[in-house]
This record gives structure tokens, C-alpha cells and sequence, in this order.
């Protein structure tokens, strides 16, 4: 499992892109984490799924709410990873209102959840394997604060955690 101290796996995300520009073309885009990170600060937080009650009621808004506080404290970018497909995440974000704010950032294929090490295996409930619900400061590829959530408990990986950690 990732820890604090450890660079980001290689891996690769997709975004739903509704507008056309910077080198991105509509629809789902593929986005190397590695050279997304590099140079850069970045909040990311991940859920168990898009539309679940906590994430859409709670964690979402939360970061939506704090986006302009994060920036302000040297986040370069906030990022939402989910285990569905970037049509999903785009729709959500949509609904959510993250546009400029908060990248969602679909892992449909769990591929970096796996590399992550922070899978949740929800097959007993219909859901298959997700991610655990967790959000983690990096700075140029590197992890710098790590917040995992105990199972059902939504504590520690909100926007306001990330925002003290991210002021220290």
C-alpha cells in the first residue's frame, strides 16, 4: 500500500473533457499521473463511487466549497478518483458542479486503485472492487500527507483536513 514518502505508481486516468482545447479533445481523455503531478501540488481525494450518498452529499462539495481555499494555499489542481468510467465522472461532475474546481478523474478499470493499493472489494453488495475512500497531498509525484478512511467513516478525507495540511 502507498504510504507518505512514496512517489505516486505509474498509471493512467481519464477525464471527460466537455470543451475542446488545450491539446485535449472532447470527450474521455487519457492523462499520464506521473506527468501530472510533476512540477506540481495536487489534492486528490477518492471514493467508492460517483452518485453514492456520502461521496455526492459530503465529499464532492466538500472540495467544491474549499477549491478557492485550496488554490490559495498552493494546491495547484484538486482531483476526485472514483472507479467508474470518465462518462460517469463527467456527468457527476457536472451535477456537482466541479467545473474548474475539481478534476474527475475516472479509474474505471481500478488500474491505479490496484497500484494504489487501496481497493475496496464491494462484490457482496453488486458494486465489484472500488476504491477506498481516502485523499492524499502530493507534491511533485510525491506523497506528503495520506488520509484513509476507516470502513463506512468519512473523518479524516475531507476538504477541510486537506486544507490544514495543506496550509502546514
Amino acid at each position: 500500500m502507498l504510504k507518505v514518502g512514496d512517489k505516486l505508481p505509474a498509471g493512467t486516468l481519464q477525464e471527460f473533457i466537455e470543451v475542446e482545447g488545450n491539446g485535449c479533445s472532447l470527450g474521455p481523455n487519457s492523462f499520464d499521473v506521473q506527468k501530472e503531478t510533476a512540477g506540481k501540488k495536487v489534492a486528490i481525494f477518492a471514493l467508492p463511487g460517483a452518485y453514492t450518498p456520502t461521496c455526492s452529499a459530503k465529499h464532492v462539495p466538500g472540495y467544491v466549497e474549499a477549491a478557492a481555499d485550496l488554490k490559495a494555499a498552493g494546491v495547484d489542481e484538486i482531483w476526485c478518483v472514483s472507479v467508474n468510467d470518465a462518462f460517469v465522472m463527467g456527468a457527476w461532475g457536472r451535477d456537482q458542479g466541479t467545473a474548474g474546481k475539481v478534476r474527475m478523474m475516472g479509474d474505471g478499470s481500478a488500474s491505479f486503485t490496484q497500484a494504489v493499493g487501496l481497493t475496496l472489494d464491494l462484490t457482496a453488495r453488486g458494486m465489484g472492487v472500488r476504491s477506498q475512500r481516502y485523499s492524499m497531498l502530493v507534491e511533485d509525484g510525491v506523497v506528503k500527507t495520506l488520509n484513509i478512511e476507516g470502513p463506512g467513516a468519512f473523518e479524516v478525507s475531507d476538504a477541510q483536513t486537506m486544507l490544514k495540511q495543506a496550509r502546514a
